[in-house]
């Protein structure tokens, strides 16, 4: 599958939970121009403050099923009961207002949308550390010692279904990850933009006549 617009990008973010993935992507947003949060949809009920259409499309089950049957999902996955994922009219809504797409997904939809669109990007986000992460868990103070056993040995396994991504941010200060997120969009950026050697060469061969 191609996009819509063939300069643009897909940037996947991944990382286990408790990394700090989520507040390194809203920063990226906010601070690169161009590039469009991907809004999911989930079946799940939306949370006290979650607007839909804003933190996710919320959708009923036979609705998704339904996308799902129609092939209109580029990536999707059922966890704990509820279905999430990326409508392929998602991405080509953003490709065509000539922005490129930050998705923040999981391992699964990420395979299945680098199997979708192959020049996708791959980025995953880690702790320092085991203890690091457990450490930041401890502190969220959302969850039990037994959870925390659970999430820690659940994001090692993650980390290493994850091993195949093109890079890795390392979220240990805060600053210094946002710069490495960063420096990978803006590079990748560089790296396709031929459209430029195109039109420096087309301006020189019109100014030669």
């Amino acid at each position: 599958m191609q996009s819509a617009a063939k300069n643009s990008i897909i940037f996947i973010v991944s990382a286990p939970s408790g990394t700090g993935k989520t507040s390194l992507c809203n920063e990226v947003i906010r601070r690169i121009p161009h590039l469009s949060f991907s809004i999911s949809h989930t079946t799940r009920s939306p949370r006290p403050g979650e607007k839909d259409g804003t933190d996710y499309y919320f959708v009923a089950p036979e609705v998704f099923k339904q996308y799902i049957a129609e092939q209109k999902m580029a990536e999707w996955a059922e966890i704990y009961g509820n279905c999430y994922g990326t409508a392929t009219e998602t991405i080509e809504r953003i490709f065509n207002n000539d922005c490129d797409i930050l998705l923040d997904i999981e391992e699964r939809g990420a395979r299945q949308l680098a199997e979708k669109y192959p020049a996708c990007v791959t980025i995953l986000v880690l702790p320092p550390s085991l203890d690091e992460l457990k450490k930041r868990l401890s502190e969220r103070g959302t969850d039990d010692p037994g959870s925390i056993a659970r999430r820690l040995k659940q994001a090692q396994d993650e980390i290493e279904a994850m091993a195949w991504y093109q890079y890795v941010v390392v979220n240990d200060r805060f600053d210094d990850a946002i710069t490495q997120l960063s420096s990978i969009i803006i590079a990748e950026r560089c790296r396709r933009d031929h459209g430029v050697i195109t039109r420096i060469i087309d301006n020189g061969t019109r100014n030669k006549r």
